[in-house]
């Protein structure tokens, strides 16, 4: 087919894209097929100490194409980020039952000394998208180790606690959670927070709208949304071991955003602007993700107990990274 003469230099092609996967567990390798059904790239590299795994996993995931669309999905070493447009972290031990988030810290940071260096070695232009938890924590070391730009290093965040609460609203309210707009900042963890403040539904904020729709949403009830969507990991971690179908599909949002240069705005972890002075950490905030990364974080307005909650979230953090020899 003949090139448009319109189309611009460097347009997205899936064909000539590349995503290379660091962790070929449930998370990767879940992330890569969601990859391979909505056809977003051409090409998957994935890497993991594991290697049978990993084989196993490119035979099952490259057999799907036939079914999906036309995809090379390849074993690689940390040689082959070298022409990725996304490396997704999923490198790291997994979480085990009744373990917090923050309980995975030592080991994982562990592992990121290990990998990191060798990925930006092979591909400094890169961006790394950060999955493995403690996400913010994970994602503020991989900047540091890395040395990029901290636009080129994101975390997956609280878009999937973000998902996770626009679907229990719609379950309360019988709607579509495509039509209902809202956010949870700060850690993707316990001390996350919902910004009821700004919560809409079909641009409506929350409480007009369940006046004119003849509903209530109560503090309890609030209060028992917050909870589920805080503890919904916990709750799969203990039914069925572990957590990666929701999770994937936050990833594949995130590169959808960066490979069509989409500007999407999402909660995804970043390095905090100072005007929030919140200190030199990594936290969910609404952000402008295009090609090249972050474009722009948001500074949402917040009422008082919500901007309380977002300190207090940013202090939880904060002790943690100084606990590792990170000052604020």
């Amino acid at each position: 087919m003949a090139r448009n003469k319109e189309e611009p230099q460097g347009a997205f092609k899936p064909a000539s894209t590349k995503v290379a996967i660091v962790g070929a567990g449930h998370v990767g390798s879940t992330f890569a097929y969601a990859l391979i059904l909505h056809g977003l790239v051409g090409r998957i590299a994935l890497i993991d100490i594991h290697l049978e795994r990993a084989k196993g996993e490119a035979m099952d995931l490259g057999q799907s194409a036939p079914l999906a669309s036309p995809v090379e999905v390849c074993v690689g070493t940390y040689e082959d980020c070298v022409d990725a447009d996304i490396v997704m972290m999923a490198a790291g031990v997994a979480q085990q039952k009744g373990e917090s988030r923050l309980d995975l810290l030592k080991r994982n940071a562990e592992v990121f000394e290990d990998v990191v260096p060798r990925v930006v070695k092979s591909n400094p232009d890169a961006i790394l998208l950060v999955a493995t938890n403690p996400v913010d924590i994970m994602s503020y070391v991989a900047w540091k180790l890395s040395g990029l730009p901290p636009a080129r290093v994101i975390g997956s965040g609280t878009v999937l606690d973000t998902a996770r609460l626009r679907y229990l609203l719609s379950q309360q309210l019988s709607v579509d959670p495509r039509n209902i707009h809202g956010y949870i900042i700060g850690e993707h963890g316990d001390s996350e927070v919902t910004v009821w403040s700004r919560t809409s539904v079909a641009g409506i904020p929350l409480e007009d709208y369940c006046r004119i729709a003849g509903c209530a949403i109560t503090e309890e009830v609030r209060n028992e949304i917050e909870r589920n969507t805080k503890n919904a990991a916990y709750e799969i971690i203990e039914r069925k071991g572990a957590t990666y179908y929701a999770v994937a599909a936050a990833l594949l949002r995130i590169s959808q955003s960066i490979l069509h240069d989409q500007r999407s705005i999402l909660s995804v972890s970043t390095l905090v602007p100072e005007e929030y002075g919140l200190g030199e950490i990594y936290l969910s905030l609404p952000s402008i993700v295009r090609r090249q990364g972050i474009a722009q974080t948001l500074q949402i307005p917040l009422t008082e107990s919500e901007d309380r909650a977002l300190h207090h979230s940013a202090d939880v953090l904060s002790k943690t990274l100084a606990g590792m020899g990170y000052s604020r």
